[in-house]
């Protein structure tokens, strides 16, 4: 289990911010992460629990998730859409 903390300007950038450092921790640890536990979720922070599992390498890697285009919106149902570009 690895623990992330996060704080940035706006959701989008939280998002962003969140996914480079879940990659750059299973880089580091050659993980996967099946499952995420948020203990703190805010417009502006969070703080969440990754579970996952040892691997011995992966097939691709994603360099980066990128703010180019990057968005997150609330649709007329009221779900949370994204758009997001990965540096490969």
């Amino acid at each position: 289990m690895r623990t992330v903390t996060v704080y940035a300007s706006d959701r989008t950038a939280l998002l962003v911010d969140f996914l480079n450092e879940a990659l750059s921790l299973a880089q580091i640890h050659k993980e996967v992460y099946l499952s995420v536990a948020f203990s703190t979720f805010s417009e502006i922070a969070l703080e969440a629990t990754l579970k996952g599992a040892k691997v011995d390498e992966f097939n691709e890697d994603i360099k980066a998730v990128t703010y180019h285009e990057a968005d997150v919106r609330q649709n007329e149902k009221g779900e949370w859409e994204t758009t997001l570009i990965f540096d490969i």
